[in-house]
């Protein structure tokens, strides 16, 4: 056991504490024949470090990869600029290496940062406040109809089907836990039109944009939601509300979304960071942890301080309000820096030339061949494309020349087997945009 540093006797000597004779003796509850014996791995001989690293190089590039196609593929995970500032800051070592800041007094770095987090999300989103950060978009959703729940009682939550599938079945996992009912509000033609189905519910909740790309009536829903007395619940687009009026116009409850798009690498679909915003009226309901700025006892110099943490999610989980014990501070750090380094008219930018790359591939892909599914709405940077053939072979067909073309959506909608999600952000060109579409056209 090379890398292991015990001696046989200090091998000998923690198995007589603990009153076993061999190491075998701790394994014995697993029975025997499915114990790997010595000599059973079929390992190949071993490797020294550049070896090693040149064969890993090998394995990757075999895989897909983004520094050498064409990424069209969103659906929740989007493929957007990262400063180098980026980098250079959450690779230091003050922040790469830190964990939860309980001593404020050595943490003031950090708790500003979170401060600041908190701040621009809150502005971002158009709400009172917001939190600390969340696992990632999904359970920041679950947390908030939770929330809802916990604030209104009734032990039902209804959630349009156009919120993104993955979204919906975390949501679903989150409320078997205990015991509220999920109700699925039907859309059509791409938008969330009717609220049937929210008596008894204790919030409604949209995406904006939703997962087909339209963008969904966020006043229709506030006027829907109030009808019922149930709360809304948004899932926002950070990168959209920088172009679109932020869901806290329209009288938004909580407001939650996915903050990779903001400076986190797309790396194998995470780590992510979830966004967290509500009203004020609802701060002693929300999960996970609020950083604040208050002043020195003998002094006007701010400090940074967790001024709102329930101990109930770490203590006495039975009376906890949130499932959330911790944030995503790391990449959170990541948000941060990159909404400096853009500022709001840089990210206002961003959303605009991501719009712009949208309208040019619509015109582009529809002459090549596709139909748009949902012509008389409006999208941000997603839309769906209606095939002649089956979305999934087009997309096989299209990887191999480098192009990784959408979302098929039909093992997500029964009878959509032949639409495409597609996705433009901001590093779309003019001439990949313009490859995929004589692609496209081939494939068709």
């Amino acid at each position: 056991m090379p890398y292991i540093p015990h001696t046989e006797e200090d091998r000998r000597e923690m198995l007589a504490t603990i009153g076993a004779s061999t190491i075998d003796e701790l394994f014995r509850e697993i029975p025997a024949d499915l114990r790997v014996q010595p000599g059973e791995l079929n390992l190949p001989p071993a490797l020294s470090e550049p070896e090693l690293i040149a064969h890993l190089r090998d394995i990757a590039l075999t895989s897909v990869n983004m520094a050498d196609t064409h990424c069209f593929l969103g659906a929740g995970i989007y493929d957007r600029y990262i400063p180098a500032s980026v980098g250079a800051v959450i690779s230091r070592g003050e922040f790469l290496t830190a964990y939860t800041p309980y001593q404020p007094e050595v943490s003031q770095g950090y708790l500003q940062t979170i401060y600041e987090f908190q701040s621009m999300v809150a502005e971002i989103y158009g709400m009172d406040l917001a939190n600390a950060s969340m696992y990632d978009g999904a359970t920041a959703m679950a947390e908030a109809a939770i929330m809802a729940y916990g604030i209104k009682g009734k032990g039902k939550v209804a959630v349009s089907d156009a919120v993104h599938p993955h979204y919906r079945q975390v949501l679903t996992t989150y409320a078997w836990s205990i015991g509220i009912d999920v109700a699925t509000i039907a859309s059509s033609d791409g938008r969330t039109s009717t609220y049937e189905g929210l008596d008894g519910a204790s919030c409604l909740i949209v995406q904006y944009p939703n997962f087909f790309g339209t963008i969904e009536d966020l006043r229709a829903a506030r006027e829907a939601a109030t009808a019922a007395g149930a709360l809304l619940i948004v899932v926002a687009d950070p990168v959209a509300c920088a172009l679109l009026q932020p869901p806290g116009a329209f009288g938004a409850d909580i407001v939650v979304g996915e903050g990779q798009p903001m400076g986190v690498a797309m790396g194998l679909g995470g780590p992510m960071v979830g966004l967290f915003a509500c009203k004020q009226e609802f701060v002693r309901q929300i999960p996970g942890r609020i950083v604040g700025k208050t002043k020195e006892a003998h002094g006007e110099r701010s400090g940074y301080v967790m001024t709102l943490r329930t101990r109930e999610q770490d203590i006495r989980r039975e009376k906890a309000t949130s499932n959330i014990c911790t944030n995503e501070a790391l990449m959170a750090l990541a948000a941060t820096v990159y909404m400096t380094a853009l500022g709001k008219n840089g990210l206002q930018q961003t959303a605009e030339s991501s719009v712009r790359n949208t309208q040019y591939a619509i015109q582009r892909l529809t002459q090549a061949g596709a139909k748009l599914k949902f012509p008389d709405l409006k999208v941000f940077h997603e839309f769906v494309l209606e095939l002649p053939k089956n979305a999934t072979e087009v997309r096989d067909r299209l990887l191999k020349s480098k192009i990784l073309a959408g979302l098929p959506l039909g093992s997500y909608y029964p009878g959509m087997e032949n639409d495409l999600l597609v996705c433009c952000t901001e590093l779309r060109t003019k001439d990949q945009i313009d490859h995929y579409a004589e692609e496209l056209r081939k494939a068709l």
